[in-house]
């Protein structure tokens, strides 16, 4: 094919044949091999006109599929008139380039589809500047693979390994061109990966943040927004969010979380492209809690749960406390699904974040992570000191308030994060009569009292603290 359809990778409003090779150990959905990549296809605007599909031990060296499987999909891309191939694997840049010159049509693979999505929806300097990173790690190596006009020698000698010339000469620019602009923009997200993880840690400092995750689709935006109002866009197709929002999270009783709102996971996302959006998934890394939301009404949800699960691990998301969502129960079809769901997961919460269903449930449970576990205490403070006062008054269950000359004695139900925030504003009292660290060892960090308070703790509640 020509080198000019080779560099046109615009997928949008191409006809399409999906090309899924299934090999031994890979999960797949039986009932529809193509559910996900025809997703993908449909988000980054081509039109879906052919499928074809084939298990195989191994791929093929030379073309990652069969001989005659090969014979077959170029039949299928003439009958149909397809212009473009996506296959749902990785392919290596020689297989790309024996696959076009018998099918004479554009193939991509997995990585280079995600890619183009990626580059379609940046919006914001950052994700531009990731996703022209991923593209170039991605095509680098590819140079010499897929770009034929780069192996041409004058006189028209035959192109083979070790070819010298002109071509070669041209591939080296290339390569050097390529490697400047990628040190450059390393440069460039480096410094604002350095200000982002700054902002993370002074607001881990100032505020209770909570990490909202998932995987692509699963409804993250529409539940910021539920929960926010922040506005972010929220739209039923693949990767809707490329940069990261954060918004303030009202839980209650005076009490509020910093929420963001970042990309989606999905299986099989390419480590560049992960690596690249490194500063967008600081707010995931540093986040003191995770939500993560699973669409409960997807037959391949499990499937999904895993892979996010899998990938917070790799990108060392792996210490902070989770909460399991279960998005989308007003869409299963049988209400036994759900049953399934809480099998599997009993501390799940079910929700609709559409509808506003279970949000009420899901923001009490963040509150008690954010409060760091509830204990009954008495608090005593001066008189004088009102700003103590009035923290106790409006963001505490006062249970009991009792005056004695200068000094007024609370009774309440407070969390440890709560008393740590009273002594970082500098209040001066005693907690159980004992100095507030002393106080604090003994009700908080004693594990006889921990596992005391969580007996006395009625079961509804100690199964979300």
């Amino acid at each position: 094919m020509s080198q000019m359809a080779r560099e046109d990778l615009k997928v949008a409003a191409e006809r399409t044949v999906l090309v899924h090779v299934q090999l031994p150990g890979e999960y797949v959905d039986e009932r529809d091999l193509f559910s996900e990549l025809r997703s993908l296809a449909e988000t980054a605007g081509a039109i879906v006109v052919g499928e074809l599909t084939q298990k195989r031990e191994k791929p093929s060296g030379k073309s990652y599929l069969g001989k005659g499987k090969v014979q077959e999909l170029a039949e299928l891309t003439a009958m149909v008139e397809a212009s473009l191939v996506i296959f749902d694997n990785d392919l290596a840049p020689a297989q790309i380039r024996s696959l076009e010159e018998v099918v004479q049509c554009k193939i991509i693979d997995r990585s280079e589809l995600i890619l183009d999505i990626f580059a379609g929806r940046a919006a914001t300097h950052t994700a531009k500047l990731q996703v022209e990173i991923a593209q170039l790690e991605y095509t680098y190596p590819r140079l010499r693979a897929m770009w034929d006009h780069l192996g041409q020698i004058v006189g028209g000698a035959p192109v083979g390994i070790g070819t010298r010339g002109p071509g070669e000469q041209q591939i080296e620019i290339d390569r050097r061109l390529a490697k400047r602009r990628l040190r450059q923009l390393k440069r460039e997200l480096a410094g604002i990966q350095m200000r982002k993880a700054r902002e993370v840690q002074q607001r881990n400092l100032d505020h209770f943040t909570v990490g909202l995750v998932g995987y692509t689709n699963a409804g993250k935006s529409t539940l910021f927004n539920r929960v926010t109002g922040g506005g972010a866009f929220a739209h039923r197709k693949l990767f809707a969010t490329l940069a990261t929002r954060v918004e303030r999270w009202e839980l209650g009783g005076g009490n509020a979380a910093m929420l963001s709102d970042t990309v989606g996971f999905i299986r099989n996302l390419p480590h560049h492209l992960v690596a690249s959006f490194r500063c967008t998934l600081e707010e995931t890394v540093y986040a003191q809690l995770l939500v993560i939301l699973v669409d409960a009404a997807d037959r391949n949800g499990e499937m999904q749960l895993e892979t996010v699960m899998r990938t917070l691990d790799d990108i060392g998301a792996d210490t902070q406390p989770r909460i399991i969502a279960l998005n989308k129960t007003d869409r299963l079809e049988r209400a036994p699904d759900l049953l399934v769901w809480l099998n599997r997961h009993p501390e799940a919460l079910p929700i609709c974040a559409e509808r506003g269903d279970g949000i009420e449930a899901l923001t009490n449970a963040v509150r008690r992570h954010m409060l760091g576990g509830i204990r009954e205490v008495r608090i005593a403070t001066s008189m004088r000191d009102g700003r103590t006062i009035a923290f106790l008054e409006k963001r505490t269950e006062v249970l009991d308030r009792q005056y004695d000359g200068d000094e007024v004695r609370f009774t309440v139900r407070i969390g440890r994060r709560q008393v740590d925030q009273l002594l970082a504003q500098g209040a001066r009292m005693t907690i159980n009569g004992a100095p507030p660290l002393e106080a604090v060892k003994q009700v908080w960090d004693d594990p006889a009292r921990q596992s005391s308070a969580a007996a006395r703790t009625p079961l509804h509640e100690r199964f979300h603290s």
